[in-house]
């Protein structure tokens, strides 16, 4: 056999797997409980297939056995899952009274944003008072690399989404961190201190501090940010100011279900 039908084999067999994975998943939120037998007949599959595509459900706590009967069930890692996209749904809405009152207080505009198409997109804008402009970021794409909150989402991302994002680092101003390396060495400081920001390098005049959201699993799923003119948010009132967004981040996950670290 030669190696491009090698692969083109092992390719069908993956995806037959993930075909059986989700069928068992399926089936037992049909009905509640099965065996490994019944799963093998529903699946049509032998019986020790079945036994390896349900140990791997488990491995990943998506199934569970009710050991008194030796049946499986749906896991926690399903109720994780769903949380998730659940918090993902009512984050704008979870966002909003902490959104305003960061606006306020700090007289600066504030956005939650969350990765779309490898960058960073706004779902929620509140203006202060301050604000110079009332530009509508809501909705806007932002690159990753160069804003605040693509710097949180970068950070706490998956290896290969990282990867794909610092393979490609467009100059927007001169201050735009254009240095893979330095780039990573940034991404390690803001995992280490629990916040991000951009000295108008996405923009000339633009400075922003970021703080992650997380969801009741405790992966970041949002950026918390406020931006304002270089003038008026110079760099040596980051720190304040982080502390404030991380605290808003925090009661914002909190909102969405992160109870803190297991």
């Amino acid at each position: 056999m030669r190696n491009n039908e090698r692969s083109t084999n092992g390719s069908a067999s993956q995806v037959q797997s993930v075909d059986r994975a989700i069928a068992i998943l399926d089936i037992l939120a049909r009905r509640g409980e099965a065996g490994v037998t019944e799963i093998a007949q529903e699946l049509d599959v032998h019986k020790s297939t079945a036994f390896r595509l349900v140990g791997a459900l488990e491995a990943w706590q998506l199934v569970e056995q009710v050991s008194e009967r030796g049946k499986y069930r749906l896991g926690f890692g399903i109720v994780r899952l769903a949380g998730a996209t659940t918090a993902r749904l009512d984050l704008s809405r979870e966002s909003r009274a902490v959104c305003e009152r960061l606006a306020a207080e700090l007289d600066e505009t504030v956005n939650v944003a969350v990765v779309d198409q490898g960058q960073a997109t706004n779902i929620m804008q509140v203006y202060g008072s301050a604000a110079v402009t009332a530009r509508n970021w809501i909705g806007q794409r932002t690159p990753l690399h160069a804003t605040s909150s693509g710097k949180i989402l970068l950070a706490w991302a998956g290896d290969d989404d990282r990867e794909s994002a610092l393979a490609e680092l467009p100059a927007f101003t001169p201050n735009t961190r254009t240095d893979r390396d330095k780039l990573a060495e940034e991404l390690e400081q803001v995992r280490e201190r629990g916040w991000a920001c951009t000295v108008e390098e996405l923009e000339v005049g633009l400075n922003a501090v970021a703080a992650p959201i997380r969801a009741a699993n405790g992966d970041v799923i949002a950026a918390l940010s406020v931006s304002g003119p270089a003038y008026r948010m110079e760099p040596s009132s980051y720190p304040d100011i982080a502390e404030k967004i991380v605290a808003g981040a925090e009661e914002i996950s909190f909102r969405v279900g992160y109870l803190g670290p297991r």
